[in-house]
């Protein structure tokens, strides 16, 4: 029998004796054990900080980006496997799908935000905060990689997506992990980060593996670490009020399950197609994963009219739901993870049951197809009713954490969004309406209890992802209950990871520490020209101070003349009574195309192309007989990496372009952002 190992201090390890043995949930057989006994995480944890944590800190943000994503088309690879053994958790392929694939799209998804990040190891906060008169001290905020490490201690349900949607957030910040996902379902970790060891992508130390109970795990976590729990909200807040985390102000995030609600939209009625879509949404996340998700719908909202058609819309199609061996053909539900966990949903069910009825489902006679009813994981869907959801409010605080769901009716939008929040905080809400109005009232009704809210309808239907899914670049995480915690959320999940300190001093030094142009800042005159320059001779304040143009009321009929820009400002002075301007003005857009031919050195060299201008303002009138010069200064150079061999090496360079009148004030400004070719391609 084999002993799935830990992956710890830089190599594979087995505990002592055997902590937890683990079962095929289809058909009840022994597969292996599991152990943690005997390790010493004050070494482990203080392994990752050290050995692991230095490469990644040292590593830019592009860096890293890339490195995640080398990891998920690797990962990609080795996917049929992931499948084989997921099989034995008692997953369908669709119930596989969602965690493997998911996982490596989280990874995808993160690695992509690198383009929302600087060239460098840490994040340049926000915009300067100017703190003097004369603008000679300034202050900024800067984000750096804390030099702790993340401890993440995942639930069983997800043992691929709870691992990569995690160390995909903290690998991007330059923060190294420990990963202890469920002992129950550890073996399909441990199949995966065994690839990710040997694929040498991620340095040493930056990802350990502790396969078993972990007890002690978090008893040597300092104020650096952070510290993630995804499982019950009784357990959450025991791990959260632990005195070594409350003693050292350690991060903790908790991201627990919920008694998540969706609604059915007063509009929404039989004959629809948001009608028939709700029912199939509902009947989806009973059965999916056998309901053994976070997000799964717990609590089905409708109108009191309804009721009937819904409990028959949904009874049938579960009636219709093959229950099995995954590998049959036919199988559409598989079995929960363990038989402990047939244990706890039926004691849910029993308690749920003195309080409501129900109308789909017997957990002691129902069918399966294949596999080992006696031996495995198997249980039945189940649908309650619940008549009076105000005072029978059991449905509002007890969780079955599988295929299990009530039905509760509603008179107004007003009783749907009290009944949704009387689940005290959840990850996720939907409503399905064709009511956009509808919609608004619940969104804005019962947004403060909820993490994520779906708004399903016919028009989004075919491209949502669904009442169930998170998304690696929206928040995760919910309210009360829910944990309080943000999981995921994109660029704010890194930020996470991040320690935010202000800095404060001359406008030149805080641009040499953000490696971005500060205002005030000095600018030496850029020898030769900025546009003769590759990417990697460029240096952030080197300035551009160009020839200056006189502007005329031929200017301004000429540009009105070929952009078909009449405004009555530029062209008829007779309309000015009343507005700002003392005389006719000159386009915005006209000194902007204007600082362009000031600025651009227009021979063949280095820039491949200017593609954009962000942060446009136009600051001071521009009339006839103003003279405007251009300082036009490197403000931020960002890396990017070469698509195919045949691509040209190159990076973004953004320019800040302020263009000055005749007093030396500033009539307006922008930021250009160009393509600068590197010197290895000046061939």
């Amino acid at each position: 029998m084999r002993t799935y190992q830990s992956y710890i201090l830089g190599q594979w390890t087995e505990g002592k004796g055997v902590e937890t043995s683990l079962y095929n949930a289809i058909n009840g057989e022994e597969i292996g054990s599991v152990s943690s006994e005997g390790f010493n995480y004050a070494d482990i944890l203080e392994y990752g900080r050290k050995t692991g944590g230095r490469p990644l800190r040292k590593m830019t943000f592009q860096e890293r980006g890339r490195m995640i994503k080398a990891l998920a088309l690797h990962l990609l690879t080795k996917k049929k496997y992931y499948y084989e053994v997921s099989a034995w958790t008692g997953a369908t392929k669709i119930d596989s799908w969602i965690d493997i694939e998911g996982g490596i799209g989280n990874l995808f998804a993160n690695a992509s935000l690198r383009k929302q990040f600087p060239d460098l190891p840490y994040y340049v906060d926000g915009a300067a905060a100017p703190l003097s008169k004369e603008g000679t001290f300034i202050g900024h905020h800067i984000m750096v990689p804390k030099q702790g490490i993340a401890v993440h201690i995942n639930a069983f349900n997800f043992p691929i997506w709870g691992m990569l949607e995690k160390i995909a957030v903290n690998l991007m910040a330059g923060v190294p992990t420990v990963v202890k996902p469920s002992e129950y379902t550890c073996f399909l970790t441990e199949v995966m980060v065994r690839n990710i060891i040997e694929s040498k992508i991620l340095p040493e130390g930056a990802l350990q593996l502790v396969c078993g109970l972990g007890r002690g795990i978090i008893d040597h976590v300092q104020s650096e670490d952070t510290v993630t729990f995804t499982g019950s909200a009784s357990t959450g807040k025991i791990l959260k009020s632990l005195p070594q985390i409350v003693d050292n102000s350690v991060s903790f995030n908790l991201e627990a399950d919920s008694l998540n609600a969706t609604i059915l939209g007063e509009h929404a009625k039989p004959g629809t197609a948001e009608f028939d879509l709700f029912i199939k949404e509902a009947t989806k996340e009973i059965t999916v994963k056998a309901g053994q998700k976070c997000t799964a719908i717990r609590r089905i909202i409708v109108p009191e009219n309804l009721v009937g058609d819904v409990q028959k819309g949904i009874s049938d199609r579960l009636a219709r739901t093959v229950i099995g061996d995954p590998s049959e053909e036919g199988v559409r539900m598989g079995a929960l993870a363990t038989r402990t966990q047939v244990d706890r949903v039926r004691e849910s069910v029993e308690l749920l049951a003195g309080s409501q009825e129900i109308v789909y489902g017997d957990m002691d006679n129902f069918e399966i197809k294949g596999g080992n009813k006696e031996k495995g994981a198997f249980f039945s869907p189940v649908l309650f009713y619940n008549d009076d959801p105000f005072t029978k409010t059991d449905v509002h605080e007890v969780e079955a954490f599988g295929p299990v769901s009530t039905i509760m009716p509603y008179k107004s939008m007003d009783d749907a969004i009290e009944l949704a929040r009387m689940g005290k905080g959840s990850l996720v809400s939907s409503i399905v309406t064709p009511n956009d109005q509808e919609a608004r009232e619940y969104v804005v009704g019962a947004a403060s209890m909820h993490g994520r809210i779906l708004v399903l309808n016919e028009a989004c239907a075919k491209e949502s992802t669904g009442h169930g899914s998170p998304m690696p670049l929206l928040t995760h995480g919910g309210p009360g209950r829910a944990g309080g915690g943000e999981e995921m959320g994109g660029k704010r999940g890194i930020l996470h990871y991040l320690q935010r300190t202000s800095i404060q001093g001359h406008p030149t030094t805080i641009t040499k520490i953000t490696q971005q142009f500060q205002v005030g800042a000095a600018q030496p005159e850029a020898n030769p020209h900025v546009f003769r320059q590759y990417f990697e001779d460029l240096v952030i304040g080197d300035t551009v101070f160009t020839h200056k143009h006189t502007v005329t009321d031929a200017d301004i009929v000429n540009f009105a003349n070929v952009s078909g820009d009449n405004f009555y400002a530029h062209m008829d002075a007779t309309s000015l009574d009343g507005t700002i301007f003392e005389q006719r003005v000159a386009h915005g857009y006209f000194i902007l195309s204007k600082a362009a031919g000031l600025f651009v050195d227009p021979k063949k060299g280095p820039v491949l192309l200017n593609y954009g201008v962000e942060e446009a303002r136009f600051v001071k009138p521009v009339y006839p007989g103003a003279t405007i010069g251009v300082r036009f200064t490197v403000k931020e150079k960002i890396d990017q990496e070469k698509r195919s061999e045949d691509d040209i090496a190159k990076g973004i360079v953004k320019f800040l372009v302020d263009v000055y009148d005749e007093t030396g004030e500033t009539v307006a400004l922008a930021t250009i952002l160009t393509m600068v070719k590197k010197i290895d391609q000046s061939s």
